[in-house]
């Protein structure tokens, strides 16, 4: 199945998804799917890889940690970022208000395992 099947799927099956976006470990987009502006998704994409590579540094010495998952909150956006391996994450924005975070992480969470398959 196409990675963009699975980002359409995430995207599709949450009411308020604006968008979802796979990119590489310097938030460079490999694959997305939006309601919201592309370009906006992609910019979105590379500052919250810079944030999830800032925490991956600050936890390094502690093996038993890894990061599973950051969850940032703006006045108008709910953010999910999960890494899907060490040179890859998917990024989950939708709009707040929406009370459907715990579904979000559970379908972002499917996808994830999905695009680990894919991928590796």
């Amino acid at each position: 199945m196409p990675l963009k099947a699975f980002l359409r799927e995430l995207t599709e099956g949450i009411p308020g998804a604006q968008g979802a976006i796979l990119a590489d470990w310097e938030g460079e987009m490999v694959d997305q799917v939006s309601k919201m502006d592309d370009f906006e998704l992609k910019i979105l994409g590379a500052h919250k890889g810079i944030i999830l590579n800032q925490l991956r540094e600050a936890l390094e010495g502690d093996e038993e940690t890894d990061v599973q998952e950051i969850i940032i909150t703006t006045d108008k956006l709910q953010t999910l970022l999960m890494p899907i391996n060490k040179d890859y994450f998917l990024l989950f924005a939708m709009q707040r208000g929406e009370e459907v975070l715990g579904r979000a992480r559970f379908m972002a969470e499917r996808c994830v395992r999905r695009l680990r398959k894919e991928i590796e």
